[in-house]
């Protein structure tokens, strides 16, 4: 695991996101690593650089990871690092 950039406070997950990643055969916790890493994923070059300005300043911050099955799953963490959600794209 690389070294984690910010807190993912609490984390919570939609049932969709979970039977999701279940469904692909996925681990979560590798997504949650990935996100808190400041590996953000498959984002336009535009969402990475808000995710890089966010982050020094405790703004909001945004992943997207495609599944082993190609669906998508979302991770958001608050501005007060308070909560991380992961979520399907069509559940935001």
């Amino acid at each position: 695991m690389s070294e984690r950039l910010f807190e993912l406070g609490r984390v919570v997950a939609t049932p969709r996101a979970l039977e999701a990643i279940a469904e692909a055969g996925d681990d979560l916790a590798t997504f949650l690593d990935r996100h808190g890493a400041g590996d953000w994923g498959d984002l336009s070059d535009e969402d990475r650089q808000e995710n890089e300005f966010s982050l020094p300043r405790r703004l909001r911050l945004f992943s997207a990871y495609k599944l082993s099955d190609g669906r998508k799953v979302w991770v958001i963490t608050e501005a007060d690092r308070s909560m991380t959600t992961l979520l399907l794209p069509e559940e935001y």
